[in-house]
């Protein structure tokens, strides 16, 4: 070919704005050309990521402004009347900015929830995977782990505490600190807002297909096994204690299972009609 013509035949598939080659309709980087940007999907991850991080911490910000100014309304709920102390004026402010952080946390619990919720379902929807399921779930972790923390603050905390103190106050003078008293309380109520999740763990592996029943019951005695190492993580340190968590965990386990099976025979019943 004459090199004016290809000159001229380069030209005229070069698109007049950007000047790259191949770039019309039959382009691989053109509107028509098909061709995506690879890290498009990534970027989008990102910045979805990065909005949760921001609205979660904002939700936490607020809640912990609004309560921590708010001392006096809400210290006798936390305290429940029991004798604490201070060491000195430092321990009055950890105490009070700990306690407000914990309380804001689990007040954040829902918001984070659904925000977590929006993060998820744009990720999943980036890569093409049905999550119509895990609506429904939302409302469902948000009732357990506020139900977990019922539990804790009502019946672990209390019977763990006068078990605890009764026994130390048979050879020892008991002085409780208020730093003391705050973290037996978070580690007595806390842990449980999670435990109480396990359903719904379940039910997202037997979505995933990742569990079903059958194995759920051949694996009952290690599963129980496994609670029982969890409780010993995240129980007070006394086997009263131990014992108070570890009972509704198993309830959960059965539970789940039982979950599980109607999920599965609804499946089957669906699956058969079509």
């Amino acid at each position: 070919m004459d090199p004016l013509e290809k000159r001229n035949s380069e030209f005229e598939n070069e698109d007049p704005v950007s000047g790259r080659k191949g770039a019309g309709p039959e382009g691989g980087d053109g509107p028509g050309g098909g061709k995506e940007d690879p890290f498009e999907p990534l970027e989008d991850q990102l910045l979805a990521a990065r909005s949760l991080l921001i609205k979660s911490a904002v939700a936490v910000a607020l809640w912990f402004i609004l309560i921590f100014f708010t001392v006096e309304w809400w210290f006798s709920f936390v305290s429940k009347g029991f004798e604490i102390v201070v060491m000195g004026p430092f321990e009055v402010i950890r105490f009070y900015v700990r306690t407000s952080a914990a309380i804001s946390l689990g007040l954040s619990v829902p918001f984070i929830l659904y925000f977590l919720w929006q993060y998820v379902q744009k990720v999943m929807g980036l890569r093409g995977v049905n999550v119509s399921v895990l609506r429904g779930m939302v409302p469902l972790m948000i009732g357990l782990f506020f139900i977990g923390l019922v539990f804790g603050y009502f019946v672990v905390h209390p019977v763990s505490y006068y078990f605890l103190i009764q026994m130390g106050e048979e050879n020892f003078d008991v002085l409780v600190t208020a730093d003391e008293y705050m973290s037996f309380l978070l580690m007595s109520s806390i842990p449980m807002g999670l435990v109480f999740q396990l359903p719904m763990v379940v039910l997202f592996l037997n979505h995933i297909e990742l569990l079903d029943s059958a194995l759920m019951v051949k694996a009952r005695k290690y599963s129980y096994f496994a609670l029982i190492v969890l409780t010993a993580l995240i129980a007070p340190p006394d086997l009263f204690s131990h014992l108070i968590v570890l009972a509704p965990m198993i309830v959960l386990y059965e539970i789940s299972i039982h979950i599980v099976k109607r999920k599965e025979k609804k499946e089957a019943r669906s699956e058969g009609r079509e």
